[in-house]
């Protein structure tokens, strides 16, 4: 019940979508903050900053127009004056948390704009791991999405790419960025749940996969395991994976442009 939508409105084939898109660029078009009707109390970017500090912490999943509405202080029914949804709201969020981030001027090699379009969103999923569970599909295009999108291409803009490679080449750094991320933050959060740090669990499991798991049996896992094991001083070590696999992507694409 608590975000149920109320009847749209029956004067646009899809009201939702068009008042969602001009919520999303109300700042550079000077669209309306929220439905017409009696004086609201609070702002759109109030109801978004809210929404964001409660998804922050307690995650996407716990998110809920009420919970939104009492932190604001508002009746549920209200917020629907101001947003026409929660999905619609999840959409306002993410284009929100985009524009935390600044798009300096291009600067430094190939390699290294291509890194740093990683290591943003990486930054970004750390700070707001609920980004992970947004449905993206369908996302909705915002301004901030917009101008990010536009920075990337910039990075590698003139290096010898097609349109649709360019296109490829930001969606295979930023896929990677949040596969990684993803490893990442359920590694800290596994930490959190048990209480105890990876080399705390090692040491309780170690002797007893040692008894179960000879080394005649698995000769390489087991040396491949025992050197990434003293290195890392737990399972794996997930920035350490990013940096890795990263810098080989940016590889493949350096030898994709001598070709």
């Amino acid at each position: 019940m608590d975000d149920v939508r109320p009847p749209t409105e029956p004067d646009s084939a899809h009201p939702a979508v068009d008042r969602t898109l001009a919520l999303l660029w109300r700042r550079s078009a000077g669209a309306p903050q929220g439905s017409r009707g009696p004086r609201q109390r609070v702002s759109v970017d109030e109801v978004i900053a809210a929404a964001i500090a409660l998804a922050d912490a307690d995650g996407l999943s716990a998110l809920s127009m009420r919970k939104v509405a009492d932190k604001l202080g508002l009746g549920v029914m209200s917020m629907y004056t101001y947003v026409p949804g929660k999905e619609e709201l999840i959409g306002l969020m993410v284009d929100e948390v985009m524009g935390e981030a600044d798009l300096p001027a291009h600067a430094g090699t190939l390699r290294e704009r291509m890194t740093e379009i990683a290591q943003q969103l990486w930054d970004e999923l750390h700070r707001h791991p609920w980004l992970l569970h947004v449905h993206k599909a369908r996302p909705w295009i915002g301004p901030n999405g917009s101008a990010r999108y536009e920075w990337q291409l910039a990075a590698i803009e003139g290096v010898g790419l097609g349109d649709l490679e360019m296109d490829h080449t930001i969606a295979v750094l930023t896929g990677f960025a949040e596969s990684s991320a993803r490893a990442s933050i359920e590694a800290a959060g596994a930490r959190t749940e048990s209480g105890m740090t990876d080399q705390q669990w090692w040491e309780i499991n170690a002797p007893v996969l040692g008894r179960l798991m000879g080394d005649s049996d698995y000769p390489i896992s087991s040396r491949v395991g025992q050197a990434a094991g003293e290195a890392y001083n737990s399972m794996g070590d997930p920035a350490r994976s990013f940096e890795f696999g990263l810098a080989r992507i940016i590889d493949g694409i350096e030898t994709l442009l001598r070709r």
